[in-house]
């Protein structure tokens, strides 16, 4: 296995941009909310851009793009309900696994290695998406954003994990393809990985010095 992995025995995975392209059914929830709004649809490459820090962001940016001012609260609360109630219908319809995905955790799983899922996405949208994917099985614990009282890039749900399961976080890594995933891992005292062909507003993540880089999660075995 790679040497990043020597004495890991948790491993917390990020969802959207590391194992799972969501972008195309996050973008037509966007747009689906922002036309129940009257509002121009923002697009897939947009969307791309937006992801990372939960739905709620998700929307405000949409918004703030959508009007080119400051959304208030009321409107951002309705724009919010009406991705909630579109994404949670197809939420799969589009989205894809990264190459490698699916290897990566068999073999990881079946090492004995403990693996989490750590996403800013609410909760509720996990269990849909891990079993449309068969990847149910391999996750010990799914934390969504909304399942604690702090999200990445505050380290809380990675050291939650960490206690969960008794695990010193000098053995656990990070694995994410954004600034906000190697910056709670850091935080958390983890060690980091990072994937490059995610969603990181358009940087490279590289440049938020993750402890390594791998093109595909298979390279981790």
């Amino acid at each position: 296995m790679h040497s990043l992995l020597d004495d890991i025995r948790l491993i917390c995975f990020d969802l959207d941009g590391t194992l799972v392209d969501s972008v195309p059914d996050l973008a037509a929830a966007v747009d689906a909310a922002l036309c129940d709004l009257g509002l121009p649809a923002a697009g897939e490459r947009h969307v791309r851009d937006w992801v990372g820090n939960g739905s709620r962001v998700l929307m405000e940016r949409a918004l703030r793009h959508a009007l080119a001012e400051e959304p208030g609260a009321s409107r951002l609360e309705q724009a919010h309900d009406a991705f909630v109630n579109h994404y949670e219908r197809r939420p799969c319809a589009a989205s894809r696994l990264y190459p490698g995905v699916a290897e990566a955790l068999q073999q990881l799983h079946a090492a004995g290695l403990t693996l989490v899922l750590v996403t800013n996405k609410p909760a509720a949208f996990i269990a849909p998406i891990l079993e449309h994917f068969g990847l149910s099985t391999y996750f010990s614990l799914c934390l969504g954003g909304d399942s604690l009282a702090r999200r990445k890039p505050d380290p809380l749900p990675l050291t939650h994990a960490a206690a969960t399961f008794a695990t010193s976080t000098t053995h656990c890594l990070m694995v994410g393809d954004s600034r906000h995933d190697i910056a709670a891992g850091r935080a958390a005292a983890f060690r980091t990985l990072a994937v490059p062909y995610g969603y990181n507003h358009g940087e490279p993540v590289a440049l938020s010095g993750p402890d390594a880089v791998v093109e595909s999660l298979v390279e981790l075995l």
